[in-house]
């Protein structure tokens, strides 16, 4: 028996019906649409942004930086200091913050005071991080479980998607201030939405709280970490330099194009994860590691076609778009209902690691051995992935294959 269909699982999973509360899942799901939308825009308006605020495009993108920064070292503390407080207020508070530092990103005139702004949206999106999982899981029966998070994650594929381009068009349109001012909107109406669909449970009493020692050192935690780093990773070395990648293939003017095939080949993987994980996590974990090893292989061989390039996209959007989902599944189940709140935040944690060291691997392999030298370096990183996930037979991604 698993830890989710044990102890407080079970307790909360009595009398409830045996289907989604959509509207509740939906809400996590634009919760994680604004973080991302937040996170990720200011790149599409970086020369906009430097204008408005009389700095460089450089100084401008650390506005991107500061926020993974606040998401990065506030995961976990915060996890553990809010761990006893009611869900709801909590996701509220979270939403308001949104609110409050999108809306001062959006009239401020001072570089510094923008920058902390940032800062502090990126706490709220790490802290936002740390708890959708788990609440998107105390909604339903253990037989929905995997179900109802791929529900909740649905938002972070469609703002990578839709977000960032149609944000940037707007921004040339009415303005980038004007921008952050309707995200402070989407908060608003968030927040509404939650005190009407999303029920409220109760934090964790003190003494059943576990350490981050203890959700750490649990059987098969290591594993399913090793492979989130190794694993986003990968994504983020290409992802973060997918322009200038595309050059090899004369795509570098059609970014745009290219990035919509990999979001929409994501939304695709990630309805189909959310149908199959409850049955078939392990597999479908493999499955996706081994398909992007594919596309590592394609783009190694035929990078410069633009005809392998497209298919390659596509499959890599189909092999990332439910792996959120199906990663944060194998840590909500390998640490149960009593760690769940202290695993997302160490997911977070690792996971915003991955993205920042992305950018620097990817930049150093850009400047010493030339984009040419990216599809190889995935495939070692690949490689490595599969071979623990495939070894976490028995704990991490338990299974029969």
């Amino acid at each position: 028996m698993s830890r989710d269909s044990s102890s407080t699982g079970t307790a909360q999973a009595e009398g409830m019906p045996a289907r989604l509360p959509w509207m509740a899942l939906l809400a996590l799901a634009m919760t994680g649409f604004i973080c991302i939308l937040t996170e990720t825009i200011p790149a599409g308006l970086l020369p906009l942004i430097g204008d408005g605020l009389h700095i460089t495009t450089a100084m401008a993108g650390q506005l991107v930086t500061l926020y993974a920064i606040g998401s990065l070292v506030a995961a976990i503390p915060f996890a553990m200091l809010t761990g006893g407080v009611r869900r709801r207020p909590l996701l509220l508070a979270i939403i308001v913050g949104f609110l409050v530092f999108n809306t001062i990103t959006a009239f401020s005139t001072s570089y510094a005071l923008t920058l902390i702004a940032r800062f502090f949206a990126g706490v709220a999106a790490g802290a936002a991080w740390g708890m959708i999982a788990g609440y998107a899981r105390r909604m339903v029966p253990g037989a929905l479980k995997g179900r109802a998070l791929a529900v909740a994650m649905v938002g972070t594929p469609i703002a990578l998607t839709f977000g960032v381009p149609v944000g940037t068009l707007l921004g040339d349109q009415i303005g980038w201030r004007a921008v952050f001012v309707l995200m402070s909107f989407l908060a608003l109406v968030l927040i509404g939405w939650v005190l009407w669909k999303v029920p409220d449970y109760p934090g964790q009493p003190a003494n059943q709280r576990m350490t981050v020692r203890q959700v750490f050192v649990m059987p098969g935690m290591r594993p399913i970490l090793t492979v989130v780093l190794t694993w986003m990773l990968a994504h983020n070395i290409l992802y973060t330099y997918i322009a200038p990648f595309l050059e090899r293939s004369g795509l570098a003017g059609r970014v745009d194009l290219v990035l919509l095939v990999f979001g929409l080949a994501a939304l695709v993987s990630i309805w189909i994860v959310g149908i199959l994980i409850d049955r078939i996590l392990r597999m479908l974990v493999l499955i996706s590691l081994s398909g992007f090893a594919l596309v590592s292989i394609a783009l190694w061989i035929g990078g410069t076609s633009v005809t392998i390039v497209y298919s390659a996209v596509a499959l890599w959007g189909f092999t990332f778009g439910g792996a959120a989902t199906l990663l944060q599944s194998a840590q909500a189940n390998a640490s149960g209902e009593e760690g769940v709140d202290i695993a997302m935040p160490i997911n977070t944690t690792v996971w915003n690691l991955a993205i920042a060291c992305g950018g620097i691997v990817g930049g150093a392999l850009l400047e010493l051995l030339g984009v040419q030298s990216f599809p190889g370096a995935l495939l070692i990183l690949l490689i490595v992935s599969l071979m623990v996930a495939w070894s976490a037979r028995k704990h991490g991604f338990p299974g029969k294959q």
